[in-house]
């Protein structure tokens, strides 16, 4: 169906998180609320796609421009209240032209709201042809909630806040998800005649629905499942939201044939793609754009942050960002991948390894207490213990180059901008400030000196 317009309600503080942040610019599994229910709602390619903000405006309207520049943002004025918000976006939007068809409102704090739910939510209010029809969901706990008043013929009498409840009223479980359609002209006439005259001193948007009942019919569409539109007030609804819904998650790989041993401890973000036979070890965190291959395993204790880690490959007890692993690799235990790196196929980057803007040739290994930064590794080298490429002169990063075939000894120094070429052995213990030629030995002489007989200070 054609909707002519959109409205998201996120003008609120969400005092109960008790955070500088606005409530609807946190996190839910990678995304902010606000982006979730943006995308729900710009699915349903309304004409105009609002966005009603207040409290910290300027911040939120410029998260709002980032995920669709083409948002209408609304300032809410100081009155308080959902209804409020819905006049000031209906005045705002009236000034583009009269609207006609229906009018889709969302409150911004339901990180779950789907796309397919909406458009089951429009396809009944234009088969049912009411006036207005709010989206419900039956709730075991409907504590908090407003609650769905219906007549003996099961028709929508009206919405009744928590506050405002009386004890049978305070029975009822099906509550209000606070997402309604209305005919244009329906809730044009409905917003006009709200009243403060309740336990907040708000201008609710319930409220509306008793006055559209004079214009016809006010329906109900029941959310199938409850878990898409349940609301977050607080930082504990939060975390029991996140794990009901990451544990859905982890469901979905399993049954797909992706091994997720714990998952209690292992959280995936939506955008993470993962191929069968993967294993996934307890503790892991797998967020943003990550891609896992086929017969990968990651873990224990181990997060990926955009990387990419090809089949075959192993990351244990690793921090891995905009990295990509090739197949067969071995990373960690311990080690920090940097972004911009790129390890070939084979390639090991072993226990308390750091490497960033680094490329590692095929077979390369890097295998413990080392730092490569900004520096390509050819084909088939060894980097040995405590090597350091030295790539920050205090103003500028310096790239290090070093070839194929390559032997490190320990304890390595490279001041880059530096070469070193193919087949080169090196000293334990070399500082090299200098481009070494292919085929060569190049180490550093260190003078030893023996002091003997010699006792500390204290002692003497």
């Amino acid at each position: 169906m054609a909707l002519s317009a959109a409205i998201i309600l996120a003008a609120g503080e969400g005092t109960r998180m008790r955070s500088r942040t606005p409530k609807v610019l946190h996190t839910f599994a990678g995304k902010t609320f606000l982006q979730r229910v943006m995308a729900s709602v710009g699915a349903q390619d309304p004409d105009t796609l609002a966005v009603v903000v207040h409290y910290q405006a300027d911040r939120v309207a410029a998260a709002a421009r980032s995920y669709n520049d083409q948002v209408e943002i609304v300032n809410q004025d100081d009155i308080p209240g959902t209804g409020r918000a819905v006049q000031c976006a209906m005045t705002q939007l009236a000034e583009r032209g009269e609207l006609s068809g229906p009018v889709l409102i969302a409150a911004s704090d339901m990180p779950l709201l789907d796309a397919g739910t909406l458009h089951d939510l429009l396809e009944f209010h234009e088969a049912s042809g009411n006036g207005a029809t709010v989206l419900t969901t039956i709730l075991d706990d409907p504590t908090g909630y407003g609650r769905i008043i219906r007549d003996r013929e099961g028709n929508v009498l009206r919405i009744v806040e928590q506050k405002d409840a009386n004890r049978s009223e305070l029975a009822v479980q099906e509550v209000n998800t606070s997402v309604y359609v209305f005919e244009a002209a329906v809730l044009a006439r409905s917003i006009a005649g709200l009243k403060s005259n309740n336990a907040q001193g708000e201008f609710y948007l319930t409220d509306a629905l008793e006055m559209a009942k004079a214009d016809g019919n006010v329906g109900a569409f029941a959310a199938p499942d409850p878990l898409t539109v349940e609301g977050v007030n607080d930082r504990v609804q939060l975390s029991e939201l996140s794990k009901a819904y990451n544990r859905r998650i982890c469901e979905r790989w399993m049954r797909d044939g992706v091994t997720i041993l714990d998952p209690a401890t292992t959280w995936i973000e939506d955008d993470v793609q993962i191929a069968r036979d993967a294993t996934i070890l307890p503790g892991s965190f797998l967020q943003g754009r990550t891609v896992i291959g086929e017969g990968a395993v990651v873990g224990p204790y181990t997060t990926l942050i955009d990387a990419v880690v090809d089949a075959g490959a192993t990351v244990e007890r690793s921090r891995v960002q905009g990295t990509h692993i090739g197949a067969d690799a071995t990373i960690g235990p311990w080690t920090y991948l940097r972004p911009g790196n790129e390890l070939g196929t084979g390639t090991k980057a072993g226990a308390f390894v750091e490497m960033k803007n680094a490329h590692i040739g095929n077979g390369t290994k890097v295998p413990h207490l080392s730092y490569v930064g900004d520096a390509d590794l050819g084909e088939h080298t060894n980097i040995g213990g405590g090597t350091i490429t030295a790539n920050y002169d205090g103003v500028h990063k310096h790239h290090t180059n070093i070839g194929s075939n390559v032997h490190i000894g320990a304890g390595n120094l490279f001041v880059a901008p530096v070469e070193v070429g193919d087949n080169v052995t090196s000293g334990a213990g070399s500082v090299i400030r200098h481009a070494v030629p292919d085929d060569a030995m190049v180490y550093s002489e260190n003078t030893q000196h023996v002091v003997e007989g010699w006792k500390p200070a204290w002692e003497r």
